[in-house]
């Protein structure tokens, strides 16, 4: 909720800061996000995930999904009629209670539907675990990371994908966002 909120705040650095966000994370693969928290330690050595393995399966979820979660609240909260704000506003609410007392309950319905699909791939997407070596067999997310460094792996081949990925998505979502504004405009 608080980057849906960012991401429609007329404050320019805590729009950019929220949409730079959102699209970068909603950009790339769940997969290549869950890779880089493994690495991580590897690049940080005196970094530590709480919880590990499940902290670093739990972070990049967290991470991603958000992104995706923050979209669908945006849209919800901004298919809310503008009059129910400026009426919650003239009863004298200030714009936090007009979103928390009026928005959000309204929003909520609206997005229901698309905040359970979205938590339906966010559990989805924790079956890519098991590719980075969290199964029965192997509790320790780190080992594939480990491997990969012992055998000398080049990385290059992820970071590659993920900007090749950025390089697909993101234009698809200045598409979007361009459709969204005609329709606003239309209405």
């Amino acid at each position: 909720t608080v980057l849906a909120i960012m991401r429609l705040s007329q404050i320019g650095p805590y729009r950019w800061i929220a949409t730079v966000y959102i699209e970068f994370f909603r950009g790339l693969p769940a997969l290549i996000v869950f890779l880089v928290f493994t690495l991580l330690p590897l690049a940080f050595p005196g970094m530590r995930i709480p919880w590990d393995p499940y902290g670093t399966v739990w972070l990049a979820l967290g991470i991603v999904g958000s992104a995706y979660l923050a979209e669908t609240i945006r849209g919800g909260i901004q298919a809310v009629p503008k009059g129910q704000v400026e009426a919650a506003r003239s009863l004298g609410m200030s714009s936090g209670q007009a979103m928390r007392k009026v928005v959000l309950p309204q929003a909520f319905r609206t997005m229901l539907p698309p905040l359970t699909n979205e938590l339906i791939l966010l559990v989805k997407d924790s079956s890519l675990v098991y590719i980075i070596g969290l199964s029965r067999e192997h509790y320790e997310l780190t080992k594939y990371g480990r491997e990969m460094a012992n055998q000398y792996v080049n990385v290059t081949p992820l970071v590659v994908a993920g900007v090749a990925y950025l390089i697909i998505t993101l234009p698809l979502s200045l598409l979007v966002r361009r459709l969204e504004a005609n329709a606003g405009k239309a209405r």
